[in-house]
């Protein structure tokens, strides 16, 4: 076999899933699954295994992340109904007092966007948003701004589906990616606050259209500040606390009986299914929705997350694909030992994120994408480093780019009364700027904390 032969596989998988998803305007599922199986039948191997293999790995795929971002559906969508996702706003407005409700935005936003999906998040916010503006009259672009750095974390932290499959792909503990997604994403989620402030200065006397006070009101009463940050903390509390205690080598048969209560619990399956519980009995005692209202509301945010796991698990296929078209071999015979090693691949992995997310607008496709070429590309065991950092730069670059073919960028304008023009102005501006501090903080973390 040529040994081009697997980058010109590696062409056509990516001709294939960007021409379907840009030209055709195929859903990003069948772009995907169709670029696996295509793969798949190129690369080398038995023909009767081509097809099966690429199943194999959907399948492997679903194993790992399908139940987990199917419970984070779940629990948005009870968190958004309970009143819960108010509360925390309320909380961190409280915290932070109403003279820096920009700063209890964006803290809501990012502690929101850990469980919820973006859309939702923004969604619930841009309320807040009109109602504080209303009250003093100005500062509407710094709040508008500072809600939507709550993207910073969909695309660094699980159990988001960009990180988490991304994650999954490189073997990582869901532990150890909450930690590095934060380290990373905290940082850049300040420097939106920052951005926010400037922006505010820029764009001064920018209002918003159509202020309806009657149709922003919630009605119902609240949950408490604990029962709503619950499904949040209880999840990331437990995965970290399994992970501690793992790592300092408190695991196994041996270990006493908590040590043993505790890897069960936390587990990430098991964490996020707890969490989901506490979410829904708070909606329930809340809102009374009734059996009928109750399988409503879950069958609807299951069929959202349902979406999800199918795209996530054809990008899991979609890399094993590429890695029976044998391509770590490829390039470290046009390399050396030093392909693909090395801080190097951090910037690789930034760069073919954030031109993925430019090309066609899906972060969580892009970081599928790459994740899955660059598994098949690096040897883990040269990195010099722990590979939740690629995982961090690969979430960074795909903030990166963001512009008219991207939903959030849609969903920020039209929900914000933006034009499209300040909407590159403020929205585009703001995930570049995310997406460089995410990735300075990486490579700061690697040469401060390699973890190797």
């Amino acid at each position: 076999m040529s040994t081009g032969y697997p980058f010109l596989v590696l062409a056509v998988g990516l001709a294939i899933v960007i021409g379907g998803i840009i030209v055709l305007r195929l859903h990003a599922f069948l772009s995907l699954i169709t670029a696996a199986l295509v793969v798949s039948l190129l690369a080398p191997g038995e023909w009767a295994e081509k097809v099966p293999r690429v199943a194999q790995a959907f399948g492997d795929t679903a194993g790992g992340i399908g139940v987990i971002i199917a419970l984070a559906a779940i629990i948005g969508m009870a968190m958004a109904a309970s009143g819960a996702a108010d509360r925390v706003v309320a909380v961190f407005l409280g915290l932070f007092g109403r003279q820096r409700g920009a700063g209890a935005l964006s803290a809501s936003a990012f502690t929101l966007a850990i469980p919820v999906f973006f859309d939702t998040v923004f969604f619930l916010l841009v309320p807040l948003v009109r109602s504080m503006y209303r009250q003093n009259g100005r500062h509407y672009v710094r709040y508008l701004v500072a809600a939507a750095t709550c993207a910073s974390a969909h695309a660094l932290v699980p159990p988001t589906p960009g990180p988490l499959l991304v994650a999954n792909t490189f073997g990582i503990e869901i532990g150890v990616m909450i930690l590095a997604g934060m380290a990373a994403g905290i940082p850049a989620a300040l420097a939106g606050l920052w951005f926010a402030a400037w922006s505010d200065t820029r764009m001064p006397d920018l209002a918003p259209s159509g202020l309806s006070p009657e149709t922003e009101t919630r009605s119902g009463p609240l949950p408490g500040a604990l029962e709503s940050l619950a499904p949040i903390a209880l999840p990331v509390g437990l995965i970290a606390g399994a992970n501690v205690l793992g790592a300092i080598g408190l695991e196994g048969a041996g270990a006493p009986g908590w040590v043993q209560a505790m890897h069960v619990l936390g587990s990430p399956d098991m964490a996020l299914l707890l969490a989901t519980c506490v979410a829904l009995l708070t909606w329930w005692r809340l809102r009374r929705p009734g059996f009928s209202g109750f399988a409503e509301g879950v069958g609807d945010a299951l069929m959202t997350g349902g979406v999800i796991v199918l795209i996530t698990c054809a990008g899991g296929a979609f890399g094993a694909a590429l890695r029976a078209a044998e391509l770590a071999p490829a390039i470290q015979g046009l390399a050396g030992d030093s392909a693909a090693a090395g801080i190097s691949v951090l910037f690789l992995g930034f760069v073919v994120t954030a031109l993925l997310k430019f090309a066609q607008g899906s972060s969580t496709a892009a970081m599928i994408v790459s994740s899955a070429m660059l598994v098949a590309m690096v040897d883990f065991d040269g990195l010099g480093f722990h590979p939740v950092y690629l995982a961090t730069a690969i979430g960074s670059g795909s903030l990166v780019g963001s512009w008219m073919n991207d939903s959030g960028f849609w969903i920020f304008a039209r929900m914000g009364g933006l034009s499209e023009a300040q909407t590159l102005r403020t929205w585009t501006l703001l995930l570049a700027l995310m997406g460089c501090v995410g990735m300075a903080m990486t490579v700061l973390l690697v040469l401060a904390f390699p973890l190797a």
